[in-house]
């Protein structure tokens, strides 16, 4: 009898338990009776946050994320009025208005469903926003006004789905990659076309500037050869009135002095060998010391 009580008890328990339905700040929920929802007055009842009770395994109860979300979908290609093509990233800020709305709209409130309809309602409206601007005006000051014009249209097209945009933004702006190799191509041509004049430019000026140099030494050589020209000149002359000087205050000793230093320069070599008549003046000075 004891045991039968504690099995009614469990399952008295166990049915209340199942009977309570926990409703999570930041959440709404939705019953489904039977495959039918629950509705108060032809509306369907949106259940708040807080404690709440259901039928056990009757009803089936479908949680829905009241926050903000944020949809960060793949990178699109989008064509601009100039018929270019670029490859946009953007995200989107949303959550659910109308919790009827969007449980209907999005088969049951699947987020998977929602965001792939919402995904491609923003396309299409970025597609639109950017098929009426140029490259240079989107990426030139106009993106502000672009995501301003972006989120109004999206929160028109998205009223059918239940769902609020909050923001719509435009993370980046890339061109396709066939494009960016080509543009990048060209870039690297361009560069190189003015690293090549700047060397050339470089060699012309190296030559310059060498040749300049050049003629500078030439001018500088020539210069310094005419002084030593003229010093040596100078000195030459000098000497040479030293030596008359002294030739005119004693010719005789002079001429002996210059007969001894010919003499000492012939007979330096011990090998040398001179043929000369003994009468000749060469050796005058040899016979007499004054010459006669």
């Amino acid at each position: 009898m004891g045991r039968f009580a504690l099995i009614i008890l469990v399952v008295v328990l166990g049915i209340g338990f199942s009977s309570l339905m926990v409703v999570n700040e930041g959440e709404r929920a939705i019953v489904s009776r039977f495959g039918k929802v629950l509705k108060e007055e032809n509306v369907t009842k949106v259940f708040a946050p807080g404690l709440h009770f259901k039928l056990p395994v009757v009803d089936k109860v479908r949680y829905l994320d009241a926050r903000i979300q944020t949809l960060d979908g793949a990178a699109d290609r989008f064509v601009t009025s100039e018929k270019k093509d670029l490859m946009v990233d953007s995200y989107v800020k949303w959550r659910i208005r109308d919790f009827e709305k969007y449980y209907l709209s999005t088969n049951g409130g699947i987020k998977a469903n929602a965001e792939s309809l919402l995904q491609a309602k923003i396309n299409n409206d970025l597609r639109t926003e950017f098929g009426r601007r140029t490259i240079k005006e989107i990426v030139s000051g106009k993106r502000d006004e672009l995501q301003t014009d972006a989120l109004q249209n999206a929160s028109e097209s998205a009223e059918n789905l239940g769902i609020e945009v909050v923001d719509v933004r435009v993370k980046q702006i890339n061109l396709p990659a066939n494009v960016s190799n080509s543009i990048y191509q060209r870039m690297r041509a361009e560069r190189q076309a003015v690293a090549k004049e700047h060397r050339a430019q470089g060699k012309e000026q190296a030559e310059i500037i060498r040749a300049t140099i050049d003629a500078n030494v030439t001018v500088k050589v020539a210069e310094a050869e005419r002084k030593a020209l003229t010093i040596r000149g100078e000195g030459d002359a000098l000497a040479a009135k030293i030596y008359a000087d002294a030739y005119s205050k004693d010719v005789e000793f002079y001429n002996f002095l210059r007969s001894l230093e010919a003499y000492k320069e012939s007979f330096a070599g011990k090998n040398d060998v001179m043929v000369l008549e003994p009468e000749g003046d060469f050796f005058k000075y040899m016979k007499s010391s004054s010459g006669k």
